[in-house]
């Protein structure tokens, strides 16, 4: 499933920088994460790289956006261009 940044983010941006899909934007109220972009870093590392560095914990898996590991691994292959192996 994709990520969602819920309203109590500060605005600290650190989340945008860590984002190897540039799928962290800043929002109108708060950053955002394009849900056609987010692979919950898969691919690229082992846990989701926003997640982890996040200061107040306010990223969590999007409800509305259930998807497989498998899901967000064929994202990360279209968005990468990398040819299709096993995870």
């Amino acid at each position: 499933m994709a990520l969602l940044i819920r309203e109590d983010c500060i605005n600290c941006a650190v989340c945008e920088i860590e984002c190897p899909n540039l799928a962290i934007s800043e929002g109108d109220v708060v950053y955002e994460i394009d849900p056609q972009l987010c692979t919950e870093c898969v691919g690229h590392f082992d846990e989701p790289q926003c997640v982890r560095i996040c200061p107040i914990d306010c990223i969590i898996p999007d409800p509305q956006r259930r998807e497989s590991e498998a899901v967000l691994y064929q994202r990360y292959l279209q968005l990468t261009g990398k040819q299709e192996s096993a995870p």
